[in-house]
This record gives C-alpha cells, sequence and structure tokens, in this order.
C-alpha cells in the first residue's frame, strides 16, 4: 500500500531534506586523496547529532539482510555502485577515484533518503561524463514526477537519456517510497515503459535514484551482504533525490 503523506508531513520532509542536503554536500567537500571512508563516518554521525537527527540507517535491517546496518552512510568506491560500509575494513580514497555517498537522515520521525557522488581529486574524462550522465538522469526523473503521470515516466526519463548516452543502468536497482520508513511503495525502477505503473498523484513521497555504470547491466553482492557492486568491474555513479508529488511541479526534498 502506497502510504500518502500531509502537507504537514512534508513540510517536516522538507526541513528534514534541507538539513540532508547540507550535511552531504559538507562530506562532497570533504572527500580527497587520503581520506578514509571511517573519517567520512565519524563527520556525517557529528553533523548528524550536531543538528538534533537520527542517522536512520544504523541497526536498520531491509528486507533479505542477514543482519543490521552498521553505518549512518553508505559509501561505495569505484565498482561499488551502491550500499558500501564505511567503518569495516575502512577504505583509504585515492585520487582518480569515484565514490558515493548515501544518507538516509531522520527528522522530527519523518526519513529523507539522497546521494551524492564525487571524484577524489583529478577523475578521468569518462569517469566525469559518468557523473555528468548520471545527475542529469536524476534530474530527467525529478521532472517527470509530476502529478497525474505514472511511475513508468520517471523510468523511461532516466532510461532513454542513460541508454542514449552509451552507459550502463544497474539491473534490479531502484528507486522507492520513502518517509515513514526507508523503503515504502512503490518501486521506482530506472528502466520502463511510459504511461506504465501507479499513477502519482499528491502527498506522494519518492525517492528516485539512477545507478548507472560505464560498462554492462550486470551486478554482484559482495561477501558483507551489503555491497552491490558491478560484475565487469566497471566504475558506477549514483545520485538521489527525495520528492514530493503535488499538483503542479515536483518539490524536491532534498536540497538546501
Amino acid at each position: 500500500m502506497i502510504n500518502l503523506k500531509s502537507p504537514e508531513e512534508i513540510t517536516i520532509l522538507k526541513e528534514g531534506g534541507r538539513r540532508h542536503a547540507y550535511i552531504l554536500a559538507q562530506l562532497g567537500s570533504k572527500v580527497k586523496p587520503g581520506i578514509s571512508t571511517q573519517d567520512l563516518e565519524d563527520y556525517a554521525r557529528k553533523l548528524i547529532h550536531e543538528g538534533g537527527d537520527k542517522a536512520t540507517l544504523i541497526n536498520y535491517t531491509p528486507r533479505g539482510a542477514k543482519r543490521p546496518y552498521p553505518a549512518a552512510l553508505c559509501v561505495s568506491i569505484n565498482d561499488e555502485i551502491v550500499h558500501g560500509i564505511p567503518n569495516e575494513n575502512p577504505k583509504i580514497l585515492k585520487e582518480g577515484d569515484v565514490v558515493s555517498i548515501d544518507l538516509c537522515l531522520t527528522h522530527e520521525g519523518l526519513i529523507t533518503d539522497g546521494t551524492i557522488t564525487v571524484g577524489v581529486g583529478k577523475i578521468d574524462s569518462e569517469d566525469k561524463k559518468l557523473l555528468e550522465v548520471c545527475k542529469e538522469a536524476l534530474n530527467r526523473g525529478v521532472k517527470a514526477a509530476r502529478g497525474g503521470a505514472h511511475i513508468g515516466d520517471i523510468s523511461h526519463a532516466i532510461e532513454s537519456f542513460v541508454r542514449e548516452q552509451g552507459f550502463g543502468i544497474a539491473a534490479g536497482l531502484a528507486g522507492h517510497g520513502v518517509g515513514y520508513k526507508v523503503h515504502e511503495e512503490p518501486f521506482v525502477p530506472n528502466e520502463g515503459r511510459a504511461g506504465q505503473g501507479e499513477k502519482l498523484v499528491p502527498g506522494m513521497v519518492l525517492a528516485i535514484e539512477p545507478m548507472i555504470t560505464r560498462g554492462g547491466d550486470k551486478i554482484v553482492l559482495a561477501s558483507d551482504g551489503y555491497t552491490y557492486k558491478t560484475r565487469d568491474g566497471s566504475n558506477a555513479a549514483h545520485f538521489e533525490h527525495t520528492v514530493a508529488i503535488t499538483d503542479g511541479d515536483t518539490l524536491v526534498l532534498t536540497k538546501e
């Protein structure tokens, strides 16, 4: 069942999203060669605590997981697409890496979800294009998420642009409803046909999150039980916003 949010709840989510965007921007500016994933995790917890909010993912157990998630952030590097664990066997970022930082934040009991991907120092031209295409795919997905449209319109907007640019789409990884829980209905795929799927109505709150690769679509799950990687070892990018559906333009919640 899709749980619609009230105008009052969307106001809370908007403030939570503003705080969320600020934290992600601060984390992104901290990324440089020599920083560890543990450093990013520690800094995120500090910022969340200072804001009086909650790191949603700590001890969260998604469906199918064999253990609770141990961190506030997901930090995924190069061929890691999503859900990289920053505080188990922490990694040192090096020049040329591509790093996604994924955060869920609980503000006044309501959850927002957002992700950025950044380069570490100087990255190669194909990785720059990877990040640009993924960010633009998110923008197109958000623009398609209008009241009266359908989930498939979001999916098609993302897929058609990414495929035109020659990049892969991580198979099976998708966006979702969010707000009361980290993962709610509806499922928001990054591939699909326009006009298909659930109709978008005011009060829906969605996490839209293209995850694309420099290579193929196939993915593998690492031995930690959380980190998804590209099967062919190609680099990946991930951008995400939480949005609210209205009668007019999409309301992007996770922006400053």
